[in-house]
C-alpha cells in the first residue's frame, strides 16, 4: 500500500574501534552531514549535544532541499557492559532516529542505527513523502540505503 510505512528500519555494523570513540562520532550532530547521504548541514542550538538539546537539519534528495528540527531524547553514554544509547526526535514527522553502541568481546563496537515511529508519522510528512519524495516504499528504500551508507562511513572514520 502506498500510504503505509515501516514502523522500524534498522541496520548494524561491527566497528574495530572502542565504544567511547564511536560514541564521540555518533553524538557529533554537526558531523552527520559527512556520513548521512540525506543530511546537508546540522546546527545544534547552543553547540552542546546532550539530552534536551535541539538542532536544525537541512536535508536533501537530489536537487530537493528541506529543513527539519530535532531534539535529543536519549543520551546515555556507554558504561562498562551497559550499551550507549543516543536518540533524537524529528519534529516534523515524529520519527525517532537512534544509535545503540555495544562493546564487542574483541574491544570493538557493534553500532545499530534505527528509525522508529512510536507515534506514527505525521499526516503532512506522509503527504509530502507521497507527493514530493517519491512515495513511502521508494523513500523507505532510500532511507535504508542511506542508513547503511551512514554506518559504513562512521566505521571508516572510527577505524582510521
Amino acid at each position: 500500500m502506498a500510504d503505509t510505512y515501516e514502523k522500524l528500519i534498522e541496520d548494524s555494523i561491527e566497528i574495530s574501534a572502542p565504544v567511547d570513540k564511536v560514541w564521540s562520532l555518533v553524538t557529533d550532530i554537526p558531523a552527520m552531514a559527512k556520513w548521512s547521504p540525506q543530511v546537508v548541514k546540522s546546527t545544534v542550538k547552543g553547540g552542546v549535544v546532550k539530552k534536551g538539546a535541539t538542532f536544525t537539519n537541512l536535508n536533501k534528495q537530489g536537487i530537493k532541499r528541506w529543513p527539519t528540527a530535532g531534539k535529543v531524547v536519549r543520551f546515555q553514554p556507554p558504561a562498562g557492559a551497559t550499551p550507549g544509547d543516543f536518540a533524537f526526535r524529528i519534529r516534523e514527522n515524529r520519527t525517532i532516529w537512534s544509535f545503540e553502541l555495544e562493546a564487542t568481546a574483541d574491544g570493538g563496537t557493534r553500532l545499530t542505527e534505527r528509525r522508529e515511529t512510536p507515534d506514527g508519522i505525521s499526516g503532512v510528512s506522509m503527504l509530502l513523502t507521497k507527493v514530493v519524495l517519491g512515495g513511502q516504499e521508494p523513500f523507505t528504500d532510500e532511507l535504508r540505503r542511506g542508513m547503511r551508507q551512514t554506518l559504513e562511513r562512521i566505521k571508516a572514520e572510527a577505524e582510521a
